[in-house]
């Protein structure tokens, strides 16, 4: 259905919000994803998006131009938000749960001491 070019683009952006996305943010509330694993997903996203739309980057049309056809928002957009309702999910748990018990944890602060290095072996 996504590559079928007499389907509009904005079922087909539909069918992409409705199935495609949840797969591919399947647990993303939980991972610890650093900013290039952010950037990564968004350029996967966005070459997904070009395809269902049937442009590529030589047509030269920017990715703003290319979600409103599609009417699909940004991926990192979307992860936030459920990792913010994840959080408020957890705050809503009584304190003595094993959940809320981890957001307790006392981390120290400041600098490890000189014994505490990694050791480096050297040839």
């Amino acid at each position: 259905m996504l590559c079928d070019k007499r389907m509009p683009v904005g079922l087909k952006g539909k069918v992409y919000r409705m199935e495609v996305r949840p797969d591919v943010m399947y647990g993303a509330e939980c991972w610890p994803m650093k900013k290039t694993q952010v950037q990564k997903l968004m350029v996967a996203e966005m070459r997904m998006i070009r395809w269902i739309c049937g442009y590529t980057r030589m047509n030269k049309v920017s990715n703003g131009v290319i979600r409103d056809l599609a009417k699909v928002a940004p991926i990192e957009d979307k992860i936030r938000e459920t990792r913010l309702r994840w959080f408020d999910h957890v705050k809503r748990r009584s304190v003595d749960a094993p959940v809320r018990r981890c957001a307790r944890i006392n981390i120290p602060d400041g600098k490890r001491g000189r014994a505490d290095q990694r050791r480096v072996w050297t040839r």
